[in-house]
């Protein structure tokens, strides 16, 4: 059965608004405080930590309120990345981790990602009976008028201690130049690479609750390139809201994705013996061009479902060590259990140091095919395979590429948003086939 609430990364929506009004919250912390008491962790604390959007923490106390009423304690660590939250579960004495993000959404938007206390999201198993309970208790829960404030713990330290331990070679040298996004990287960033040894700027580090995302961080890329280039900067390095994605741009402006990190990264540790199986794992949204450049450094490329969840799945079941997804969330399973944007750009750069190799060169046998994504607004997502006329213009698309691209349609698990992805040799091909699969969608379901 598919889930009603949960997405591919937690639950999503407008602040205030259903799934994310009060009610609902207060009636997830009582679901999970149930399920920690089920599986007899009650008696641990529940880590809680959000980014920077103004909703951030009336959803937290919210949260806790609920947990309270199973007699769950919190720990509420304030302003930090999604994986210093999972980074910080599962080293230290808790029964879960709540994270309440919205990623790279706008500040209207949150959501609240949950994780075990091994750090890695709840099974989807585990989701579900979470979001059955939540059903159930609807009706019955009455919030109070006003919730306690939580008290803000400085727990962060630790996780940057890590990253910084996961280095061989500091960026010293290196001159850098940080989109932090005005979100959770804003604070912590800055200090994490001038403690790496780099010489850093950072933009949009100054965030007000509502300026999360806006036209910066790592879906707005064009700030960044410009001041890269205009700077002689060595790299830029721009995050999302959450920071468990990053992507960096080189000095000519080229934009370094997670298909570019996946290859920079894998061939390192190919070369070094580290990448069993000489297997990457990523998803059907990555390049036809990574995987031709993967084949040519003897290394085999695994696809998933979009969603570093389902990524990290497959990376355990084929103990892979690398795996991620085009839009910059990186795994690197022997340090996390999750994307992590600011692990990604420290990794990076430092194969840059390693090798005395620039951002350009160590990307540049990566040839992007033409590929176009377009998104469409939906009010329902109904089944693709009942909707004949979309099923042609597929079919369609398919025999005209002649088995030289891909065609991928399918709906986004955080928004209400039809995806359609075609790629191919030419450019103009792959324009006008996705765009006829778009039109027959807007007229199912627009």
């Amino acid at each position: 059965m598919a889930k009603r609430l949960f997405g591919t990364d937690g639950i999503r929506g407008v602040a205030g608004e259903w799934p994310l009004d009060p009610k609902t919250v207060v009636a997830l912390g009582i679901a999970l405080g149930d399920d920690l008491n089920k599986h007899s962790l009650g008696h641990l604390p529940v880590l809680i930590g959000m980014d920077t959007r103004e909703s951030g923490p009336a959803i937290a106390a919210q949260l806790a309120w609920g947990l309270a009423q199973r007699r769950v304690n919190v720990e509420f660590a304030g302003v930090v990345t999604t994986p210093g939250v999972a980074y910080l579960t599962r080293t230290g004495k808790y029964s879960a981790g709540t994270m309440i993000s919205a990623s790279h959404n706008p500040f209207q938007d949150n959501g609240i990602k949950v994780f075990s206390r091994t750090g890695f999201k709840l099974p989807d198993d585990e989701e579900t009976a979470i979001e059955d309970e939540i059903f159930d208790l609807l009706p019955l829960v009455i919030p109070p008028a006003e919730y306690p404030a939580l008290p803000q713990l400085p727990l962060v330290q630790p996780y940057l201690d890590f990253l910084l331990s996961t280095l061989s070679k500091p960026l010293t040298g290196l001159k850098l130049i940080l989109d932090c996004g005005n979100g959770a990287a804003s604070a912590l960033a800055p200090e994490l690479f001038r403690q790496a040894g780099a010489e850093v700027e950072a933009i949009h580090a100054t965030p007000n609750g509502r300026n999360i995302n806006l036209h910066c961080g790592a879906l707005h890329l064009e700030d960044l390139q410009a001041r890269v280039q205009a700077s002689g900067a060595d790299a830029g390095v721009a995050f999302d809201g959450d920071a468990d994605r990053a992507m960096l741009i080189a000095q000519s402006g080229r934009v370094i994705d997670g298909d570019a990190v996946l290859l920079i990264a894998g061939r390192m540790l190919h070369s070094t013996g580290q990448l069993r199986g000489a297997t990457v794992v990523s998803t059907v949204m990555s390049n036809l061009g990574l995987e031709k450049a993967l084949e040519r450094a003897g290394i085999a490329m695994l696809r998933t479902s979009v969603g570093d969840k389902y990524v990290l799945e497959e990376m355990i079941r084929r103990d892979a060590v690398l795996g991620g997804e085009q839009s910059g969330h990186i795994i690197f399973r022997e340090y996390a259990t999750t994307g992590d944007g600011m692990l990604t750009a420290l990794k990076v750069l430092e194969t840059a140091m390693l090798e005395c190799r620039s951002l350009d060169a160590l990307a540049e046998d990566l040839t992007i095919y033409p590929q176009l994504l377009v998104n469409i607004r939906v009010k329902d997502k109904k089944p693709l395979a009942d909707m004949p006329s979309v099923q042609f213009a597929i079919a369609a698309a398919e025999t005209e590429l002649a088995g030289s691209g891909r065609v991928l349609v399918r709906f986004s698990g955080t928004e209400p948003l039809a995806r359609v992805m075609v790629e191919g040799l030419e450019a103009a091909l792959v324009e006008r086939t996705a765009q006829t699969i778009a039109d027959a969608i807007r007229a199912e379901l627009g």
